[in-house]
């Protein structure tokens, strides 16, 4: 995945999906996002079911193949985070919209899938399903101003930034797209709403987003919006190693660090690039 070779990725997941034992399927004594949920049975001319048991970023990600699931299957449902449903509604691929509340998931279907194994399941590549357009009015922001996320939450902290270090991106207008107060000099010191809904808004209206590893990368990359990724030197397996270009989001440009823990250097690099910025509607700096 992370090369860009799905097919033999493919190859290893169907590899791992037939050594499974079929008792352990969405196994209820262990965490949502450690189950596994399609057991390859076939999803053609039937009613699935999709589940979105890991982060919102996933949700965002992979929700790219739901047109494609839909082409195939009678129906689609889709239990999806309470907090994504205002951009979802009406999505394309998506015959029912249902909040998953944790404490009671929808009963099985005919066929059901992880939203995260859709890939799999269709055989298809980023570059098999383009991303349709999310329904998000752009906010009234200054021009070029520049959209921040420094913190990644309690999943991986190595993905975090220090907020002091990233004001280098507050040269022009900056905004920050963290929750709550902030020492930076940004238009909204007091930080951004918890609305998935204002945030999107808010990404969409920015000339450019930077950010690290969390769902406001995949919301710029879904919204075509023009977005610098920040990555550790090890980073997850859908960020590439070699390059600064993904398949996943064309608008995306990912910065790396050249060792272990070093944001400063890529901080440096892509302040210093900043200037140079220049941004056009829907081009990728």
């Amino acid at each position: 995945m992370r090369r860009g070779d799905f097919p033999a990725a493919w190859a290893i997941a169907a590899r791992a999906m037939a050594a499974r034992d079929p008792a352990t399927r969405d196994d209820p004594a262990l965490p949502y996002h450690l189950r596994w949920v399609w057991d390859g049975r076939p999803f053609d001319g039937r009613d699935v079911l999709v589940r979105c048991y890991h982060g919102l970023g996933d949700t965002l990600m992979f929700s790219r193949f739901l047109p494609l699931l839909a082409g195939r299957a009678a129906r689609v449902t889709v239990e999806m985070q309470p907090h994504l449903l205002p951009l979802f509604r009406g999505f394309p691929g998506i015959d029912r919209l249902v909040p998953f509340d944790v404490a009671r998931p929808l009963p099985p279907q005919d066929c059901d899938l992880e939203i995260m194994e859709l890939s799999l399941a269709l055989r298809a590549a980023p570059g098999d399903a383009p991303l349709p357009a999310l329904p998000v009015a752009p906010a009234p922001l200054p021009p070029g101003t520049v959209a921040l996320c420094w913190g990644a939450g309690d999943w991986d902290a190595g993905r975090s930034v220090p907020p002091a270090m990233f004001a280098p991106f507050c040269q022009g207008p900056a905004l920050s797209l963290m929750p709550g107060p902030c020492a930076l000099p940004v238009l909204n010191p007091q930080g951004c709403p918890l609305d998935i809904l204002r945030t999107a808004e808010l990404v969409a209206g920015a000339a450019l987003v930077v950010t690290v590893d969390t769902m406001i990368a995949h919301l710029a990359g879904m919204l075509g919006r023009p977005v610098w990724l920040l990555v550790k030197h090890d980073p997850d397996w859908r960020w590439p190693v070699q390059g600064t270009r993904t398949p996943w989001y064309p608008t995306m440009r990912v910065w790396r660090q050249p060792a272990p823990g070093d944001w400063a250097a890529i901080i440096d690099q892509a302040a210093a690039a900043l200037p140079r910025l220049q941004p056009a509607e829907g081009d990728a700096p």
